[in-house]
């Protein structure tokens, strides 16, 4: 399937989903959303969807060379109409929904501002209807372009986990060791980090989401390393624990069983089960070991962002199916330190498929 192939199903996918919602139009704000649709990454945009197979792209200036550089090219959807936009957003929306007649507008209400919905009910006559998540749930399924990118990212990411972890010695702080690994990220082609670094050692890895900071590793340290990277727009990352010297008998025992906790989850981890009974196989895999049941989520889907939808947690109902794609990275804590391990996955039809390696045994790690 070409890119115009691929992007014409997506719409076509969107507007099936929409088609109960008796709307005549769908507004895209969100620019993750907007780039799903229309391969076009910007800071600013707005993409209407008519129920008619029309594609409007309202962009200024900036952006008008790229955008017609996609059609040109053939890597953008078909039939899709650039409108330039020279005063404001909002009236040059309001202008495209009075040329299309509309009557229903679907809008996506958790993006769209207040201010511009304020405005946009107060000046068209169309009745604005609120969607929640639309494209988001079509993002949950990636098409086999989005697979094929995903599985790369983690071979690149992969490479370098070894490099990674030797960069975990005494003396060496932790804002130096995250740089470092930064460093790595960029230099095996991935276009940007996919969050900030993690690099948390001794005490520091028990705080949750730690900023590394002038620290310096010694021994006997347990050491979080977090970390991923962006490949033609999509994220993938893994995380490890590692010893700095010889590990005390309390962090191989943590580790083990957050190492277990995984296997657990990644085993649970098939279409049909629903992502808090993944969550659930974890969580009782760590409190069997003696800890407190976590309640924070053992994973959590990726795509354009590090964190989409759903997430492995208590409460999320959502039934896994082929083509999520998800970052399997619980952990565990005392009150002085924390063991993690994570690695990226794809549900398939028959199971799962890992897109990140590197070893999870307590022997080369610990």
């Amino acid at each position: 399937m070409n890119v115009t192939d691929m992007l014409d199903a997506r719409s076509s996918r969107l507007r099936d989903v929409v088609r109960g919602s008796n709307v005549d139009a769908v507004i895209i704000t969100d620019l993750s959303n907007l780039l799903y649709l229309t391969n076009l990454r910007a800071s600013a945009g707005i993409l209407v969807v008519g129920m008619d197979q029309s594609l409007r792209l309202l962009l200024d200036f900036r952006y008008l060379t790229a955008a017609g550089a996609l059609i040109n090219e053939r890597n953008a959807p078909s039939g899709l109409e650039i409108i330039p936009v020279t005063g404001s957003f909002d009236e040059t929306l309001f202008d495209i929904l009075v040329r299309m007649s509309v009557t229903r507008v679907g809008v996506e209400s958790g993006h769209m501002t207040v201010r511009q919905w304020r405005w946009l009910n107060s000046h068209a006559s169309a009745e604005l209807i609120p969607l929640i998540e639309t494209v988001e749930r079509l993002r949950m399924i990636k098409d086999d372009h989005e697979l094929d990118t995903l599985r790369r990212a983690g071979r690149l990411l992969s490479e370098i986990v070894p490099d990674v972890l030797a960069l975990a010695r005494r003396n060496r702080s932790e804002m130096e060791l995250a740089q470092e690994i930064d460093r790595l990220v960029l230099q095996a082609g991935f276009e940007r980090l996919a969050f900030e670094t993690i690099a948390a050692s001794g005490p520091n890895s028990a705080l949750p989401h730690a900023q590394p900071t002038a620290r310096e590793l010694s021994d006997g340290d347990l050491v979080i390393l977090d970390f991923g990277g962006v490949l033609e727009g999509y994220c993938v990352d893994i995380s490890r624990s590692v010893s700095v010297g010889i590990a005390s008998e309390e962090n191989t025992r943590l580790y083990t069983a957050v190492h277990e906790a995984q296997l657990a989850a990644i085993e649970n981890g098939v279409p049909g089960v629903t992502a808090e009974e993944v969550h659930a196989a974890y969580a009782e895999t760590i409190q069997s070991e003696g800890y407190p049941y976590p309640t924070f989520r053992c994973g959590r889907a990726t795509g354009f962002s590090f964190l989409e939808e759903p997430q492995l947690v208590v409460g999320n109902k959502t039934v896994l199916q082929p083509g999520m794609v998800f970052a399997v990275d619980g952990g565990a804590n005392t009150e002085d330190f924390r063991a993690q391990v994570g690695d990226s996955f794809i549900i398939t039809k028959d199971g799962y498929e890992q897109i990140t390696h590197h070893s999870k045994e307590i022997k080369d790690l610990i």
